[in-house]
């Protein structure tokens, strides 16, 4: 259990997150027009409202800092490989969840430095939870502003697992997640980078991830879930890194509570082997 204090840092990105909450919240208690980008995903003024917000924030806290955000243009990659330390931001996390109006969305805010997350801020606005972590310093939930911050921890593989699943995608890891676990487990919907969250609380094992993710999804929860004492591994067994080149997609991955089991040789030899 952590014992030192949520830094001052931490308190002003977790701040900031809540201000994007507020912005969220706005909107979500009305009637909204849901537009589509060009990958088909779909987008809301919450999602734009957000990212003012966060945009304005981090540019007080330091205006030299790049930011990298889903709702904002993205820098080059000619730009991008320069840099060593920059936001990494998803203003909505979720927003097909936010669309079906079930709460389960988050802001994502994390700090990359060396292709590192070293700070993860995730703040589920309907809730009320704020997440919080930075490299060393162990990882927090906040359940509602002005709350005590408390210290959280991952648990041992439970018996039956419990799988933290997808809300809004298929059922594609099921036969790996078997390899992995057997048939003996349990799971538990949940939208958006929430699923990391509960496993670093310690109320779920494992989310196993087939299919597409961007970087802005995954940053800060696993900053979150690494300090709370899991592991966000891609299928080869490798921690899951940043700005790595041009695309801005992630590999396939594996979020996990317990490090103490040999993911990486359960994932070679199913997945390799």
């Amino acid at each position: 259990m952590n014992t030192q204090p949520v830094s001052e840092l931490l308190r002003q990105i977790g701040a900031i997150a809540r201000a994007a909450g507020e912005a969220i919240l706005t909107i979500y208690r009305e009637d909204f027009e849901v537009l589509h980008k060009a990958d088909s995903s779909p987008v809301t003024a919450a999602d734009l409202a957000a990212q003012r917000v966060i945009a304005a924030g981090l540019a007080q806290l330091d205006p030299v800092l790049p930011v990298l955000s889903e709702e904002a243009h993205a820098a080059a990659w000619s730009d991008r490989q320069q840099w060593q330390r920059y936001w990494l931001v998803d203003p909505l996390d979720g927003t097909r969840e936010f669309v079906k109006r079930n709460g389960e969305f988050s802001v994502n805010i994390a700090l990359i430095e060396q292709h590192r997350t070293v700070l993860g801020v995730v703040l589920a606005p309907v809730s009320g939870e704020l997440y919080v972590a930075a490299e060393g310093q162990g990882a927090w939930l906040q359940m509602q502003a002005d709350a005590p911050w408390l210290g959280i921890v991952t648990r041992s593989l439970a018996k039956p697992p419990m799988v933290a699943g997808s809300r809004s995608h298929g059922a594609s890891g099921m036969p790996l997640l078997q390899a992995l676990l057997g048939d003996d487990y349990q799971s538990k919907p949940l939208g958006s980078s929430l699923k990391f969250c509960l496993i670093a609380r310690g109320e779920a094992d494992i989310y196993l991830r087939r299919g597409p993710t961007s970087e802005w999804d995954t940053a800060a929860a696993q900053c979150v879930l690494e300090e709370a004492g899991g592991a966000v591994l891609d299928l080869q067994g490798q921690p899951l890194r940043y700005n790595r080149g041009e695309s801005l997609l992630n590999p396939e991955f594996i979020a996990v509570g317990d490090r103490m089991i040999d993911w990486s040789g359960r994932l070679r030899d199913v997945v390799v082997g």
